[in-house]
């Protein structure tokens, strides 16, 4: 009798591909879609099927089902995924940090809680289309690898994932490219094998987050003043929640040269400006750090992502009391902005060791 795998299918050709290829290797395929969010209001709801697992997606993802003869299911996680991500998303922008909800997604909604209704259903795995590979290093601890197609991969987003999670976790697509995603989909002839995909945040249609927080938040939009690094004020803002550590566009400032926001200061209402250079921290702390594969006490030069669309940068990390850790850049600047709340990942060579978050 074949075991059971549970495929998270967001709609999308990758966790279709990834359960087509379950089919094919012999598992009894389970495919679950998570309803994780209402519509919204007009008239960002008549772009709402753009993210993953709008209604719209969870009809592709079971038409695909139909086409390779397994079971589909909806699982309503909107109470979950709320609690876990969209308070926590909001929240993060009125405190002044740079939130990153597909990581939260991966590790409270799909590896803990779909991951427990997986067993439910008698499934032995849990598998998904994520670009990642999951390897067992020499000593049995199980970790993750960068995927074949670097540009495509996706462990920047899984750092979280225990022992138990990993050994749960399946990730069929980890030794291919999309080029190869797509052509599996096309020989199989699967529904949805030209789809473009989402670059959107999935609860926050066209990417307008200031419309979200507006919904969430309403009055956040505290007005404050801009100012420069020796406090002279240069302008003046709605809201801090409106700007991300990094941010060039949208400041206001007439003249000079360009001015970069380097720090939020969320109690006073108040956006720090400077220049390119004052965006460079020579170190910075990482709190609620996770290890898949811990580093001595005196520290180890790793790769360090604090982007998922970015070119890892060398770095002394050191573990520090409290789960957290210290980071020093070799060359600061290749790691450019550096915001509070981003994920900062951990890699030796393609190995991910672990991550967190940055502190403020």
């Amino acid at each position: 009798m074949a075991e059971r795998v549970v495929v998270a299918m967001s709609g999308g050709v990758d966790s279709s591909v990834a359960a087509a290829l379950l089919v094919e290797q012999g598992w009894e395929v389970v495919g679950v879609g998570l309803r994780l969010a209402d519509r919204p209001p007009a008239p960002e709801a008549e772009s709402f099927h753009r993210g993953c697992c709008a209604p719209r997606d969870l009809a592709d993802a079971r038409a695909v089902a139909a086409k390779l003869g397994f079971p589909f299911y909806v699982m309503d996680v909107r109470e979950v995924f709320r609690g876990a991500v969209i308070e926590g998303f909001a929240d993060a922008y009125l405190r002044g940090r740079t939130p990153n909800p597909c990581v939260d997604c991966n590790q409270v909604v799909k590896f803990r809680h779909l991951a427990g209704k997986a067993r439910a259903l008698g499934a032995s795995r849990l598998a998904t289309g994520h670009y990642a590979r999951r390897v067992r290093t020499e000593d049995g601890t199980l970790t993750l690898a960068r995927s074949a197609d670097r540009a495509k991969d996706q462990t920047y987003f899984l750092f979280g994932l225990d022992q138990a999670q990993l050994g749960l976790a399946m990730f069929p697509l980890g030794g291919m490219d999309k080029a190869a995603t797509r052509e599996v989909a096309r020989r199989l002839g699967l529904p949805n094998a030209e789809k473009p995909e989402s670059q959107e945040i999935c609860f926050v249609p066209e990417g307008d987050y200031r419309a979200f927080l507006g919904r969430e938040r309403p009055g956040w939009s505290r007005p404050g003043e801009i100012v420069d690094g020796e406090g002279n004020v240069l302008g003046a803002h709605a809201g801090v929640a409106g700007f991300t550590v990094g941010q060039r566009r949208g400041l206001r400032l007439a003249g000079g040269a360009p001015r970069y926001v380097v720090r939020l200061e969320a109690e006073s209402a108040t956006v720090v400006v400077g220049g390119r250079e004052d965006l460079h921290r020579e170190r910075f702390r990482v709190e609620g750090v996770r290890w898949t594969l811990p580093i001595e006490e005196e520290g180890r030069r790793l790769l360090v992502q604090v982007r998922h669309r970015q070119a890892p940068a060398p770095c002394l990390v050191r573990p520090l009391p409290g789960g957290m850790a210290g980071v020093e850049p070799g060359d600061p600047a290749a790691l450019g902005a550096v915001a509070p709340g981003q994920a900062a990942v951990f890699y030796e060579g393609d190995l991910l060791c672990g991550g967190g978050w940055v502190a403020g």
